[in-house]
Parts: C-alpha cells; structure tokens; sequence
C-alpha cells in the first residue's frame, strides 16, 4: 500500500502530484521551471505537456464545496416505505449529533421558518412582523470561522459574509407562516394582518412584495403546488383556499360539508401534487384530491380529539406523518386509512399549550418532535419508533417552530425567545 494509515500520500502518489505539476508547467510554458523541477525530483521518463492538473483542482474544489455545504440531493424515491423495508441500515444522524451553527435573532418571538427546495437558503417570520433570508453556506462559513479572525474584517467583509441576505418588512401584524415557490425565487408569506405576499428575493434591495393577495382571516398556513402555479392557504377559517399565483384567483372545494369544522392548522402537498392533506382544530386530519378539491379521506379525531397541529407527506406519498396536542406523533398509512406507528415518550406532563410541528429529516430515518415543557427535541427511529437521544435546544422559551433541510442534515429551530437557531451535523475529519 503507497498510502499510509492517517491518509497522507505515499511515495507513488507524490511522485505522481510531482509529474502532474511539472506536465501543467509545461503546457502553461514554464519551460524553465518545469526543468528545474524535474531535475529535482527526477521525474523519468519525461513529462509531457499536460493540463490534467487544472482539471482535477476544478473537480477538487467543486467536490470540498459539496462537502463543506453537505446538502446534495436526497435520491429520488429514497425514504420510508414499510411495504418492503425489514431491516434498514441508518444512514443519517440521529438528532442529537446535531450541534447550533447559528443562531439571530428577531425583536420579539419567532414563529414559523422555511427551507428553500435546495437547501439552500431559510426564512425565519416574527410576531415582529419581520422576515429574514439567511444563507446556509455563509452561517456554516461563520460557524467554522475563528472568533479573532472575524473580528479582524472590514465593514466591507463583515456585510459581505454576513448570513442575514434579506430582511423583508411588508407586513402589519405577526408572520405565522412562510413557503418557498418550488422553482422560482419567490418567497411567499402570510400573516395576521390577512395578507398573503410574495417576494422576488433574487433583487438584493428587496422590502417589499410584488404581489398581494387579502384574506377574510388570519393566516395560519400556507404550501405552494409543486408546480409552482397554486397556493394553498389555510386560515382561522374552517374552508380551505386554493390561490392561482399568476391571476389571483381564489378557488374552495364544490362541496361544502367536506370542509374542516374549525381553523386549518396545517396543510400540505404531496411530492406529485395528486394529493394534499389538511388538519384542524377540530380534531380531523383530511386528505383531498389535488385536481378536483375534493375531500376523499378522513381521519376523525386523529388524536382522540385533540387539535392536530401538523401534516406532512412522507416523500413516496404513501404516508402522513401527524402530530397533535396530545403530545403525540402519529404514522398513518393512506391505503389502509389507518395508525401504523404511534411516537410516544414526547411530553410527560401531558397536553402540549402550543402549536409545534413533528417533522423527518432529510432521508426519513427519523423523526422529529420538540418537548414543549423541557425545550429540548425528541427523536425515534421512523420505522420502528425506537427513542433515540434528546437534544437540549437551548432556547429558553417554548420552541414555536421546527422545520428541517429537504437536502442534508440541518433544521432550525424558532422560539418565544425571539431567536432562531440553525442546527447542522458537522462532518468527521
């Protein structure tokens, strides 16, 4: 073996890095230094000119910004499918290998965040009626930066590499819910002032939306068609809405008894838009027909009648993951319309105050739900609900907010205590 146990190059590959650099000397028309260099070393036989090593520096650098930024893409049709899934080898960490990258703060409490559909980039929206952009890549730059070495840069430097790229203040009242379009870079948000607005963020002198849409109530929450071209908006009002982005236009369901009987808590799409599930107040989680807006499922007092507080598809569709304000998070099978796995061990002290979301990360090996009276994240295995270790938050307010990378292994996390914290798992040197 040329290479030795730390991984630092043996003789064969310096020998080899020597011959690259001498053969890029060469065909650069370094012919002086090429042949000092080679006499040097001995390079035998000869080197011909050669750009192979500008090529692997481009490779190189390409390959150390995926794996400094560690968000690629989740394989297509990758997630949890316990139709044919016995024994799955975990792949992902756990919750608590995570570790706070980042943390900003807004001026009073932070309730809702969003991911861009890359990884990209978060929104984090405020009772403050504020909305911040952050960039992922610059929070973990700042996180991997020495403390002296920040202090030593220009104002300049300071705004360049700072993670905050936006900060957008168009709305009158709290910001209770954010989406990002699926391809184009817009940001839509919505608020208790009864506005849904959009915002063109590739403009870096962005305020204030380009669109506008009012509503009759308060918005709770909001989820773009995959598409891009619909909004589905869920309001103190028991109807769910459906927006054409382009015209304005909103749509309802034909039938009116298929409605919720209370205020929509959450709704989402499906990844092939056939479908999109719905939850309440009421109690009720509702799955509809993506097409047609109409209500095909129901599962009456999801969590024996506590108000359900989040719905979200598993990636392949076949599955909704709940949670409720019973404390509990649930896996429901849509072909059967029944509970497959119940998540419990979250909130020993019973029935949670707030509102909070249960979420997977990015490949669905696990299960995310926060402990409202503890502040601190519980974790199971999704397959077999197996609990893992508690992640002490360090927020010290309930967390309002939790949503995670669709890409790698990062989430953040919102609060009563005005901040919003990035989590991400570093890689192991």
């Amino acid at each position: 073996m040329s290479t030795s146990v730390t991984g630092a190059p043996g003789y064969k590959q310096k020998d080899y890095l020597y011959r690259l650099i001498i053969s890029q000397l060469f065909y650069d028309g370094h012919q002086q230094l090429a042949v000092s260099l080679s006499n040097l070393v001995g390079a035998h036989p000869a080197c011909p000119p050669s750009d192979k090593l500008s090529r692997v520096v481009v490779l190189g650098s390409e390959a150390d910004l995926d794996r400094r930024i560690t968000m690629e893409p989740v394989a297509p049709g990758s997630g949890i499918d316990l139709e044919f899934e016995t024994e799955s080898v975990l792949m992902s960490p756990e919750a608590a290998l995570y570790e706070t990258c980042y943390v900003t703060a807004h001026k009073s409490a932070c309730r809702c965040a969003a991911f861009s559909p890359d990884g990209r980039l978060i929104a984090t929206g405020s009772e403050d009626s504020s909305i911040k952009i952050l960039d992922v890549e610059r929070m973990l730059a700042k996180s991997a930066t020495p403390a002296e070495q920040i202090a030593q840069e220009t104002a300049q430097q300071s705004m360049e590499n700072h993670p905050v790229i936006r900060t957008l203040y168009d709305h009158m009242e709290e910001v209770t819910c954010l989406d990002f379009h699926p391809t184009a870079q817009v940001l839509a948000s919505g608020s208790k002032d009864r506005f849904i607005k959009l915002y063109d963020y590739a403009k870096p002198s962005v305020k204030r939306a380009f669109k506008t849409f009012q509503e009759a109530e308060d918005l709770r929450c909001i989820a773009f068609h995959p598409s891009g071209d619909f909004l589905l908006v869920g309001t103190e009002h028991p109807t769910v809405r459906l927006y054409d982005v382009n015209t304005g236009c909103c749509f309802v369901g034909p039938n009116p008894s298929h409605q919720h009987k209370a205020a929509i808590t959450s709704l989402r799409y499906s990844p092939d838009a056939k479908l999109y599930v719905t939850s309440s107040k009421d109690g009720d989680i509702k799955i509809w027909d993506g097409v047609s807006n109409r209500c095909i499922n129901s599962f009456v007092k999801a969590h024996d009648g506590s108000e359900v507080c989040s719905v979200v598809f598993a990636r392949n569709g076949k599955y909704v993951l709940s949670s409720g304000k019973d404390s509990l998070v649930k896996l429901w099978e849509l072909s059967t319309s029944r509970c497959l796995i119940a998540y419990t061990g979250a909130g020993a002290t019973g029935k949670m105050t707030h509102r909070v979301q249960a979420i997977f990360n990015h490949t669905e090996d696990y299960v995310f739900f926060p402990d409202e009276k503890m502040v601190s994240l519980c974790c199971w295995n999704s397959r077999n609900a197996e609990r893992q270790r508690l992640l002490a938050l360090g927020h010290n307010a309930p967390v309002r907010c939790i949503v995670h990378s669709p890409t790698g292994p990062a989430f953040i996390t919102c609060s009563e205590d005005f901040r919003a914290r990035f989590w991400y798992k570093k890689a192991i040197d």
